[in-house]
């Protein structure tokens, strides 16, 4: 039995996939701007991606950009994800300072969502995943996979191992070499929702070959799906106003 996730005024793993929107400015006038264009976009969440921010080390200045979000995006939730380059980010980072990023991002009261990405470390992931936790914020542990597409069994097994370790929200993310490999994806998911996820479960295949993973997840038990309003964060992004169009078209039909 799946157990939804409230996020603000966001039920997390019913009904449509909810549409995260990216965030991925350099400066801080780019990243209020583009928030300041979101009233007008079908959108559930904003992910801000802060290592494209030019000043990503810098908590003085990463605290005035979300005391300036938090303002501009109200009551929508922010998801703060600090991608490191290992898996498909901006700025390479040790453990260390990667938890001291994530925790103090919990700590500001500002966000209401961060991403850890599970291969961290096992003791630095649970030390970030409880501290994050007793500031009342919400886990969405994450894995990348920019190379290939693992196999259904070790897809599941990463999620698993994100469910096991505390995550809110578990999310895989995984480059498809053909169009089997979507298909493993979306066994992967299915399985994982069906058989063991007790929470909400994000996945995904990228690129133009694993777009439909991206739409279809109401089918398979993906419970959110990312949409680009001006550039994307990862490949295979669609355009927000088409995603949210398919999103309905797919919800009413089933």
């Amino acid at each position: 039995m799946i157990q939804t996730v409230k996020v603000r005024n966001l039920t997390i793993g019913e009904g449509n996939p909810k549409i995260i929107v990216p965030i991925v400015g350099t400066t801080k006038e780019e990243i209020i701007t583009e928030a300041r264009t979101f009233d007008a976009i079908p959108l559930d969440m904003v992910e801000w991606r802060v290592d494209w921010f030019e000043n990503a080390f810098d908590f003085i200045k990463v605290k005035e950009v979300l005391v300036e979000l938090r303002e501009v995006l109200g009551e929508i939730p922010i998801l703060y994800t600090f991608r490191t380059a290992k898996e498909g980010g901006e700025k390479p980072v040790d453990a260390e300072e990667y938890a001291n990023i994530i925790l103090d991002a919990a700590s500001s009261g500002l966000v209401d969502l961060v991403d850890v990405e599970i291969f961290t470390g096992d003791e630095i992931v649970r030390k970030i995943i409880d501290g994050v936790h007793e500031h009342g914020v919400k886990v969405v542990a994450s894995n990348h996979d920019f190379h290939k597409t693992p196999d259904k069994d070790d897809i599941v097994a990463r999620l698993c191992k994100m469910q096991e370790m505390g995550a809110d929200i578990p999310k895989i993310a995984v480059m498809p070499a053909c169009k089997r490999d979507v298909l493993t994806l979306l066994a992967a998911t299915e399985e994982m929702y069906t058989d063991h996820a007790d929470r909400p479960i994000i996945t995904m295949s990228m690129s133009g070959t694993g777009v439909l993973s991206r739409i279809c997840g109401e089918v398979f038990g993906s419970a959110m799906t990312f949409g680009a309003a001006k550039k994307a964060s990862a490949p295979g992004q669609m355009g927000v106003h088409d995603l949210a169009t398919v999103l309905d078209l797919l919800h009413k039909s089933m």
